[in-house]
C-alpha cells in the first residue's frame, strides 16, 4: 500500500456503508488520496462474533435508532433514503462484481448505483436482473462482467477478502485501514481516517 492510500472495506447490505459509498470518492479525490475498494460480506464476520443476524435486528432499540440516525445522516449529506422493505439484503451477487472491477474505473459508480437500488429505490440487489441494470446504465458489458463475476477466481478471491476481514480484526462496515495499520469503522470516521493518511509522513 502507497503512502497516500486507504482501504475501504465495505459490505452492499451494510446501512453505513451506504453513505461511506455515496461519499467517500469524491472525499478522496480532494484529499489526494488513492482508494483501495474492499468489497466483503459481513454475514461470516458476524457469524465468527456469535450473531447470526445483523445487531440492529438483534437488537430492536438499537435498529430503530440505526434508521433515524441513518434518515438525519442522508438528509445532512442530501442522500435520498428509502428503508429497504428488506434487510440486510444478500450483497453476494453485487460484491462480486465489484471485486470483479476493483481496479476498473467503474467501480464507483457501480458502487453508488447498487447502493442507490438498495438504499433509496428499495430494489432487490440480489437480483441479477438490476445488477445488469445498473451495469448497463453504466454503458458496461454486462454479460462479460457478470460472467467474470461467476468465475470460481472472482468467487474464490471474494471468501479469501472476507477471510481476511475477520482475520486482521474488523467486526462492521464501513471500515478504513490506513498505509500504516490504523482501523478506523463507521461512517462517521471516513474524513478521520483521509485525514491520518494526508497527515502522515511519506
Amino acid at each position: 500500500m502507497h503512502a497516500q492510500t486507504l482501504e475501504f472495506w465495505f459490505e452492499f447490505a451494510s446501512s453505513y456503508s451506504y453513505l461511506s459509498v455515496m461519499r467517500i470518492e469524491a472525499l478522496a479525490r480532494d484529499a489526494g488520496v488513492t482508494l483501495e475498494w474492499r468489497p466483503f460480506l459481513l454475514g461470516p464476520v458476524f457469524l465468527s462474533l456469535g450473531w447470526n443476524d445483523s445487531p440492529f435486528n438483534i437488537y430492536p432499540p438499537k435498529g430503530r435508532y440505526m434508521w433515524r440516525d441513518l434518515a438525519r445522516l442522508a438528509t445532512r449529506y442530501g442522500l435520498p433514503l428509502q428503508v429497504p422493505s428488506r434487510f440486510p439484503r444478500n450483497g453476494l451477487l453485487a460484491a462480486r462484481v465489484a471485486l470483479a472491477g476493483v481496479e476498473e474505473d467503474w467501480i464507483g459508480e457501480f458502487s453508488r448505483g447498487v447502493m442507490t437500488a438498495n438504499f433509496a429505490e428499495d430494489r432487490e440487489i440480489s437480483d441479477p436482473a438490476v445488477i445488469r441494470s445498473i451495469l448497463e446504465s453504466l454503458k458496461l458489458d454486462a454479460d462479460t462482467i457478470l460472467e467474470q463475476a461467476h468465475s470460481p477466481e472472482i468467487k474464490e478471491a471474494l471468501r479469501r477478502q472476507t477471510e481476511k476481514a475477520g482475520e486482521i480484526g474488523l467486526f462492521g462496515a464501513p471500515s478504513f485501514i490506513t498505509p500504516d495499520g490504523e482501523l478506523f469503522w463507521g461512517n462517521d470516521r471516513l474524513e478521520d481516517a483521509l485525514a491520518w493518511v494526508v497527515a502522515r509522513p511519506a
